[in-house]
């Protein structure tokens, strides 16, 4: 097969694309190649805004001029194969859909998109499950280790609108989390500033830190853990992990911040992966003008650990 090649272009911003982060600008732009690819040539300085060199979280302004460079890549590698395991089963996690956007029930383990040591993530999946879709674009992340409630918007008019409630703090999203000991019913809200460490990939509470706010309750008390729902107002890094862990109920089988008594009590019983799930999520729907809430089961391998626990 022939190479995609896309060749050197300068784009004039509009109205519509402004406050656009410039790598999902450019994904538009670029169909076919891999984000890790966009990445790259914007790190590298290929892509230029109003001449200058800048970074991926970049966001475009009425009147910049954009310049991408020529750009070559192989279509067969250019997205995953949707024969593969990982992909096919996306279809079959999808917990709502309409002509507006997706919602996935994300499965652990699987990373959002592609970038950063990951060939692909869901949306290149989607993507290559969905070949003729002429819009398919993430509205917001989870941790790659975190299953649940995942929007992905089908027009732009639509990621337009989400993005404005997530930056008007309106949508609302509640995990399930299961964390170590018994949480005081006293900590019903975690406010602790959080700093991210980007050359140890960590977050830590830190007074230098961003302010940060989320909310905690009871769902269940077991012997030495407890069922707890979490919900963030701001949507930090990490947040959940870090604000559970600094009040010392660090959630179960968490790689960076977790309690490695705890952890290995928890893979004894059959748990190998975090427990945190994005359990449900409430926004107004943009096409169908109402509130909704939609919610995501969890997974088999987490009720069955909770089947397994004493209630206290």
């Amino acid at each position: 097969m022939e190479q995609i090649n896309h060749s050197v272009r300068i784009i004039d911003i509009a109205q519509e694309n402004a406050q656009q982060r410039i790598d999902n600008f450019l994904r538009l732009h670029l169909k076919g190649v891999p984000k890790s690819m966009i990445y790259r040539i914007v790190r590298k300085g290929e892509v230029r805004v109003n001449k200058k060199r800048i970074k991926p979280d970049y966001k475009l302004q009425v009147g910049d001029s954009v310049r991408i460079p020529p750009v070559k890549v192989d279509p067969d590698n250019a997205l995953p194969s949707p024969k593969l395991n990982s992909i096919k089963n996306l279809e079959s996690e999808i917990v709502y859909e309409d002509d507006g956007l997706i919602i996935l029930n994300k499965p652990s383990g699987l990373a959002v998109h592609g970038g950063s040591g990951v060939d692909f993530g869901v949306i290149e999946g989607l993507r290559a499950l969905r070949p003729d879709a002429r819009f398919l674009e993430l509205v917001h992340r989870l941790d790659k280790a975190t299953s649940g409630c995942l929007l992905i918007a089908k027009k732009r008019s639509v990621l337009r609108a989400l993005h404005e409630q997530l930056r008007q703090k309106t949508m609302k999203k509640q995990y399930f989390a299961l964390v170590k000991g018994q949480w005081n019913i006293k900590d019903r809200l975690v406010r602790e500033p959080l700093l991210k460490i980007p050359q140890d990939s960590v977050v830590k509470v830190s007074p230098l830190g961003k302010a940060s706010e989320t909310h905690f309750k009871i769902v269940q008390r077991y012997e030495g853990a407890t069922l707890v729902e979490a919900s963030p107002v701001t949507g930090r890094t990490h947040q959940i992990r870090v604000h559970a862990a600094c009040k010392g109920h660090n959630i179960a089988c968490d790689e960076r911040y977790g309690d490695k008594t705890f952890d290995s009590k928890m893979k004894a019983l059959g748990l190998n992966r975090l427990f945190l799930h994005a359990a449900h999520i409430t926004f107004f729907h943009p096409v169908l003008e109402k509130r909704m809430t939609v919610s995501a089961p969890l997974c088999p391998r987490l009720e069955e650990l909770l089947g397994k626990l004493q209630r206290s």
